[in-house]
């Protein structure tokens, strides 16, 4: 090797090492947490991985109530989830679903959550995979924050929703953005929803495609960014509410969100 050689070579090397002389090691990433829903036809899911939310009012003028039976959660046998909307009375209601979480039980600050999903159809109809910040209890909502990664309107089939819900950002006032399938709808055959989740940004995805993506910077001025502690996953089908409207006519009985996997990645401790 010539001397100018010599000498670029050692240039690179100190460049690499670093004037410590090491180099840093590159963050591992892996899966953090996962469910894939393997197990009997109509066995609950995990109990250790997840906790049930019962009753109803949940603020959004719903008309289900949210059970802990395994007709409206439970594996379907084939390596899915299951949640369940059926037009029956129970407990003064006219129609009963799920509605499961992993609060206390797994939250995370960062990474990629992910689920791959098939949807239900139908006005009334109203199901999601979103997130609440950990501390929920303690300073409510929207102070809490709210990351919803997939939000879908039955009588709109093409079509699905990323949201940030905030202090200052919430409801009719949140961050959000619709996406489109050009054709077909997302009840015809699953389809994989996420959001990469950074201290910088959280940016959301359909089938690996990024179609939204919010910042500090895009919120309102004076707002605050609370999206820097650790959220917990939840998954739901409600039937009716402000949003959506309500189940008419058209509206068919039962109708399911099944869920292939759940998927949390992220750099390991």
């Amino acid at each position: 090797m010539t001397l100018p050689a010599r000498i670029l070579m050692a240039a690179l090397l100190a460049a690499l090492l670093g004037c410590g002389g090491e180099t840093e090691e590159p963050p591992v990433i892996g899966v953090i947490w996962e469910d894939d829903f393997d197990g009997p036809a109509g066995q609950l899911p995990d109990a250790s991985k997840w906790a049930f939310d019962q009753g109803t009012g949940w603020g959004n003028n719903q008309l289900e109530w949210d059970t802990n039976r395994p007709e409206n959660v439970s594996l379907d046998g084939q390596g899915n989830l299951a949640i369940t909307a059926r037009a029956e009375s129970f407990a003064g209601r006219d129609y009963t679903s799920g509605r499961i979480k992993t609060q206390g039980l797994f939250q995370r600050r960062y990474g990629r959550f992910e689920a791959r999903i098939k949807l239900p159809v139908g006005q009334g109809i109203w199901p999601a995979f979103w997130m609440l910040g950990a501390n929920f209890e303690d300073v409510g909502w929207p102070a809490c924050g709210e990351i919803d990664v997939m939000e879908y309107l039955g009588h709109e089939p093409r079509s699905i929703h990323g949201t940030l819900h905030g202090p200052g950002y919430s409801g009719g006032n949140a961050i959000g953005r619709e996406h489109t399938l050009a054709q077909g709808g997302f009840h015809l055959g699953f389809h994989t929803f996420a959001v990469e989740w950074s201290p910088e940004k959280i940016v959301w995805e359909v089938d690996g495609f990024a179609y939204h993506e919010v910042t500090p910077g895009d919120l309102p001025a004076g707002a605050s960014w609370v999206f820097n502690q650790p959220f917990f996953i939840l998954l739901n089908v409600a039937v009716g509410g402000y949003w959506p409207g309500y189940p008419d006519e058209t509206t068919e009985f039962p109708q399911t969100m099944l869920v292939d996997w759940v998927r949390v990645t992220g750099e390991l401790e």
